[in-house]
């Protein structure tokens, strides 16, 4: 074998092993979305060819097993809210003073009627264990260079799509684009991440739309406005008392 072929073949041997596998990138991107806490203030502004409407919600969230979403604004739904403790899922409604166990299967509905599902807000699925991964190259979106990676689900795994193609930034692993399928492998709808902000120990895409395509007009836009990650809180901080009595 000639030198240079001997270096060139070390060379790619070396740029192989030293690139991540798709499954390890989006376990970064997902463990920086979530991480082990966080606490955020959030703003979801609902667009309508007929209307707009602003939701601002707290959510705190430990895991992958518990999360509290708390609404706070307009008058109307303020301190309704939504509670995950591992298998089970709770919402609690104010206005008629009942506390709703929800089922699995409201998973892909509505959420707040946004475009969002109840799934995306309280991630009962997980983009990490739910699907396998697959590395289709690499791409850049607007200033961002891109790994390019399709999410397929397993057989049994509870999820809203058919199929996920997300699109991570290289140097900051943020989910920059995604492209949602249903079950006849139609694109639904698209995601983007805008507005690049650092919360604490992290730099985060702040803004995210997202965009049915059979839909003209339909919009939703959420905004993170403040972020914790990694404080101290307890499992026993995610209950039903909690979920009434936080303001």
């Amino acid at each position: 074998m000639r030198l240079t072929t001997f270096i060139l073949s070390v060379t790619m041997t070396a740029t192989l092993a030293a690139q991540p596998s798709a499954k390890e990138i989006v376990t970064k991107a997902d463990a920086k979305m979530r991480g082990e806490s966080s606490y955020q203030e959030i703003t979801m502004t609902i667009v309508r060819p007929a209307w707009q409407r602003t939701i601002s919600m707290k959510a705190w969230s430990k895991g992958r097993d518990f999360a509290l979403i708390k609404i706070t604004a307009p008058a109307k739904d303020k301190d309704a809210g939504y509670l995950k403790r591992k298998n089970e899922l709770w919402n609690w409604r104010p206005s008629i003073d009942r506390m709703i166990k929800m089922s699995s299967s409201v998973m892909g509905q509505s959420w707040m009627d946004s475009d969002f599902t109840n799934d995306d807000m309280v991630r009962e699925s997980s983009i990490v264990l739910d699907y396998s991964h697959k590395l289709l190259g690499e791409e850049k979106i607007r200033e961002f260079n891109c790994y390019k990676i399709e999410l397929m689900p397993h057989e049994n795994a509870a999820v809203v799509w058919g199929k996920v193609i997300v699109w991570i930034d290289k140097a900051g692993y943020n989910i920059v684009r995604s492209e949602n399928y249903d079950e006849s492998m139609e694109l639904a709808q698209t995601s983007e991440g805008f507005d690049l902000k650092t919360f604490g120990d992290r730099s985060m895409l702040s803004r995210t739309e997202l965009t049915p395509v059979d839909k003209k007009g339909f919009k939703t836009v959420m905004v993170i406005n403040k972020a914790q990650f990694n404080q101290p809180i307890a499992e026993t901080f995610f209950s039903q008392q909690n979920l009434k009595t936080l303001r």
